[in-house]
């Protein structure tokens, strides 16, 4: 890195510093929180896909496609389940929570069924998801490390300090607009990837020659994911769908930007792009992980600065090697953008729950002491995940594996409790409550006992016994916990243009996957 790198990274903090201070003035909760419901679907599109097109995924994930043994291309059946996911989100899930007015998602199930349900399932998403953000924050300290050759802790902290300053500030807004310029800096980043990697190894057509091409196969159908082998069709498609409903219908960090659109047409607007953009930016970075890794493998002196144990850093050791200065620097700004849209997601939500759920909970408090209090709940979420991140990197080969394995404990239980808080009566507080920690702990249980059952299993496995475990106490107790007040649920129709456009999508993606060994 030179003058011209360092300028380039500077003058991107300074900007988004401003853009905080740009949004400072904030007036109550909806516009800290939810941007005063004045997002169009396009900003709310973008910031979604920039959380998802993270530093994980522009490291991790290319790591995992053209190095890690058992990689590959089977890394697109991560998307299959998104356009399904998107239907029952849009159709099923996210109006009813729209309509009712809440900031906090968790908020819907106190009216359902008690406080304590609401307690529980917030405490859940604020450890995993600062866990998980912590994983995230490490990933970007590798590749600081790596290319600026600063000690991971100052990487750590100045990912924290600067994310930190412009959230704080900004609150939504400063996220979502944020979020938009730093989807399009990493796409570019993506490119520029590519292009040098594909220059380097002479061209496509050397590329075809050389790749290894059982690393080309993204489709299994012979694995089920029950005797030690993972990424088949069918774990991936109904594991993949709990996950994706779970994640997006009720994880704060998601559904908040939902939350914040303008109109529920908008928020229709928002989940059907995202159902149509994701598989398209997967398969960029993809095939730009397959084409660096093909060059690495090829030469000696790259793959052996990559440690066998770290596939991650080889997009790092890439970027630091081969590319020139100045793009050295976008390229840095590319994972700062990642970063940061990612951690200023998880600030603002982790905020949002705890104030919400826990310390303004039925509290009359002034406009300003509410204000005081988030800021100081951001600060402190943030300064959480800062510290989380000195502490992980060993959980999983690849760290994208790892986050999606942290989140998959929890994802299926909390979906099931709001399923049931939305369709099935007959289940009350006390049965929610048992039905989430019987699953939860059954998932534990599987990482740490049942290593043959795939991962993404746990995401369908952990819903159907939270919900039965749910169903059987309320019926051995009725009369406790019952529900509040009656919710009043949007009424489901499947028969729209957009689910029509998702489904035919599904295939399309589908098709693709199951016919890409025949294109190279």
């Amino acid at each position: 890195m030179n003058v011209l790198d360092y300028a380039i990274i500077i003058l991107y903090i300074g900007g988004f510093l401003y853009l905080g201070y740009r949004f400072k003035n904030q007036a109550d909760k909806n516009d800290y929180y939810l941007g005063g419901r004045s997002f169009g679907w396009f900003p709310l599109a973008m910031s979604t896909a920039a959380t998802q097109l993270s530093a994980v995924s522009f490291i991790s994930a290319p790591a995992f496609v053209g190095l890690k043994e058992g990689g590959g291309m089977v890394w697109l059946t991560y998307e299959f389940a998104v356009p399904l996911a998107m239907i029952f989100l849009m159709v099923v899930l996210v109006p009813t929570f729209y309509k009712s007015g809440i900031v906090s998602v968790y908020e819907f199930l106190e009216k359902r069924f008690d406080s304590s349900t609401r307690i529980l399932l917030s405490f859940v998403f604020q450890v995993s998801r600062a866990f998980g953000t912590g994983v995230m924050i490490y990933t970007v300290a590798i590749i600081l490390e790596s290319v600026m050759e600063i000690p991971m802790w100052q990487s750590i902290i100045l990912i924290g300090i600067v994310t930190m300053i412009y959230s704080l500030q900004g609150g939504m807004k400063a996220v979502v607009y944020g979020d938009m310029i730093q989807m399009i800096i990493l796409f570019i980043g993506i490119i520029i990837c590519f292009g040098f990697g594909l220059h380097y190894l002479g061209g496509w057509g050397n590329f075809i020659e050389n790749v290894d091409t059982s690393r080309i196969t993204a489709v299994d159908f012979s694995s089920f994911g029950f005797n030690g082998d993972e990424f088949g069709f069918w774990p991936m498609l109904v594991g993949g769908f709990f996950l994706y409903v779970s994640y997006y219908g009720t994880d704060q960090s998601q559904v908040q930007r939902l939350l914040s659109a303008s109109s529920l047409k908008t928020m229709r607007q928002t989940l059907v792009c995202n159902g149509l953009m994701r598989f398209p930016i997967t398969f960029a970075y993809c095939i730009m992980g397959l084409v660096i890794g093909t060059f690495a493998l090829s030469q000696t002196d790259f793959i052996s600065l990559i440690p066998g144990d770290k596939p991650d850093r080889m997009i790092p050791i890439f970027i630091r090697d081969y590319l020139p200065n100045g793009v050295i620097g976008l390229l840095i700004v590319a994972i700062f953008s990642a970063a940061m849209s990612s951690l200023s997601s998880a600030i603002n939500s982790l905020s949002a729950a705890s104030v919400e759920d826990l310390f303004a909970r039925g509290k009359e408090l002034s406009e300003k002491q509410y204000m005081n209090l988030s800021r100081i709940t951001a600060l402190f979420w943030g300064s959480v995940c800062v510290v989380i991140a000195f502490f992980v990197g060993d959980i999983a080969d690849t760290v994208i594996e790892a986050i999606n394995k942290v989140g998959s404990v929890s994802f299926g239980p909390i979906l099931a409790i709001f399923i049931a808080a939305l369709l099935i009566k007959r289940i009350n507080g006390l049965g929610a409550n048992a039905g989430l920690l019987v699953g939860v702990g059954l998932n534990v249980y599987l990482w740490l006992f049942v290593p043959e059952v795939f991962w993404f299993w746990w995401n369908a496995i952990g819903a159907v016994v939270a919900m039965v475990v749910a169903y059987l106490v309320s019926l051995a107790a009725p009369n406790v916990m019952l529900a509040k007040e009656e919710i009043q649920v949007e009424p489901i129709n499947f028969k729209q243009s957009s689910v029509y456009i998702l489904l035919a999508f599904f295939v399309v993606i589908v098709l693709i996957s199951v016919m890409l060994p025949n294109w190279f």
